[in-house]
């Protein structure tokens, strides 16, 4: 861990709906057609939520890319086609190199990059956060819940259609539904609702007090995250990435707004901030943009990161995470990328460093805080940019989006652990683990501590004071 900078002041999816069997979809039985758009655009495989694939083992995984792509290049070469032929002997070549478990966003869990006998000792040697509860719910098999604390309760939702109410103190179950639905996005709330959706593009609304459904409707397909209400708008994004705008009181369409798409992308489970009635979304190919809430027009584009590189997968800058806002400026990470701030009124840059994360960043009244691809958690000054500290005994962990509670960082990874982090000089100061199944969605925060969700379903608050 190094410092640089002054002391801290005091004041601080399940197989999809049309898998066989076998767990193989109906795409994976179609023929190539010598499209390269539909190589690098299938979703069973490079589109990197896998909706099957995410269940495979990440050898598998490699190992059935490959084979698609190996026998695109016999059919390309049949046909006589040498430029799809050496795309695809490029692409091959490049599968022994590239992380898809970062790419993946660490679902598919598994052991950390590299960790050294000396940096578990220190861990393990670290002081235990103190724990309040736990509850279990149904395993959330590949797709991201985030819990939510919302007016004195704290809510969870598990893939099997759950949505559950507990007390914050005791954990105790105060309330819940059963949606009948197969969830895959939440919890999300405002005016007065909680929100989640489905794998089948149902955005569903419930009463805050009494539980009672709202409205249901329809977006595009489906929910990957939860969706976010405010001043009398639901705004949802899904996972073709359309970002949809639903009246608050009924669930009427109002605008929607599609960003390009590039052929190869890396799944998000990212959903949208929102300040001074403006929306801002991160897409592909490291553009952040700006939407007018009211109407859905672009206020304004902005790129956090250019593509770089001789490859497709060297080249993918995509924002996977939820940019942060203070309302003055903006700002956004993206994957083999930068870290860049804006302007939230004109988009223009503040500043830029590169660094890469598909897991994302906080913002407090003084830094801006990534978790970066490799484990390493980096402070930096949110007015210039300046590296303040870096915390790298996590190295070799993929960390969850990071969490401010009080004078702490929170930070959860793939292996089910969860670190608090001093936000002044970036010492971790206590560790705890929970189920050893990944916890990829940022913590939420509590009066008296936070709650993460795991992969097993897992729901456990721990207490932080000071």
């Amino acid at each position: 861990m190094s410092v640089g900078k002054p002391a801290f002041p005091k004041s601080l999816r399940q197989f999809s709906a049309g898998s066989n069997e076998t767990g193989r979809s109906p795409s994976h039985e179609r023929a190539f057609q010598g499209d390269r758009s539909l190589l690098l655009g299938d979703p069973d495989l490079l589109d990197i939520g896998w909706q099957e694939t995410l269940g495979w083992q990440l050898s598998r995984l490699r190992a059935a890319v490959v084979w698609r792509l190996l026998a695109l290049a016999a059919i390309a070469s049949f046909s006589g086609c040498s430029g799809m032929t050496e795309m695809a002997r490029d692409l091959v070549r490049d599968l022994s190199d590239i992380d898809l478990e970062a790419m993946s966003g660490g679902l598919l869990g598994g052991e950390p990059l590299m960790v050294s006998q000396e940096q578990m000792t220190r861990l393990t040697k670290l002081p235990r956060i103190p724990s309040l509860w736990q509850v279990t719910l149904e395993e959330s098999k590949v797709t991201v819940f985030s819990p939510l604390f919302e007016n004195g309760s704290v809510y969870a939702a598990s893939t099997n259609g759950e949505l559950l109410r507990f007390d914050p103190i005791s954990g105790k179950q105060s309330g819940g539904t059963q949606t009948k639905s197969q969830l895959s996005g939440g919890v999300g709330a405002g005016e007065g609702m909680i929100l989640v959706g489905s794998f089948k593009g149902q955005v569903l609304a419930y009463d805050e007090r009494n539980g009672k459904l709202l409205w249901s409707t329809h977006v595009s397909t489906e929910v990957l995250s939860p969706p976010y209400a405010g001043n009398g708008m639901v705004i949802v994004r899904t996972g073709d990435g359309r970002i949809f705008c639903l009246e608050a009181g009924s669930g009427k369409r109002k605008w929607i707004y599609q960003g390009a798409t590039p052929a190869l992308t890396v799944r998000s489970f990212a959903g949208v901030a929102m300040s001074n009635n403006m929306v801002f979304a991160g897409f592909a190919g490291g553009k952040l943009v700006a939407l007018n809430l009211s109407s859905g027009s672009l206020a304004w584009e902005a790129v956090v990161a250019r593509p770089k590189g001789a490859t497709e997968l060297e080249r993918i800058t995509d924002i996977t995470s939820l940019p942060v806002t203070d309302g003055q400026q903006v700002c956004a990470v993206a994957y083999q990328g930068r870290v860049a701030c804006f302007d939230t009124a004109s988009g223009n840059q503040l500043w830029a460093r590169d660094v890469s994360s598909n897991a994302g960043l906080a913002m407090d009244e003084y830094y801006v805080y990534v978790s970066e691809n490799k484990g390493e958690l980096i402070a930096y000054d949110k007015r210039d940019g300046a590296s303040v500290w870096k915390q790298d005994m996590l190295s070799g962990f993929r960390l969850s989006p990071p969490l401010i509670q009080g004078p702490y960082i929170v930070v959860a990874d793939t292996l089910g652990n969860v670190s608090l982090i001093r936000r002044d000089n970036g010492s971790i100061v206590a560790r705890s683990s929970t189920d050893g199944s990944a916890i990829v969605a940022r913590p939420a925060s509590l009066p008296n501590g936070f709650v993460v969700q795991t992969k097993n379903g897992g729901l456990y608050a721990f207490g932080v004071t000071g």
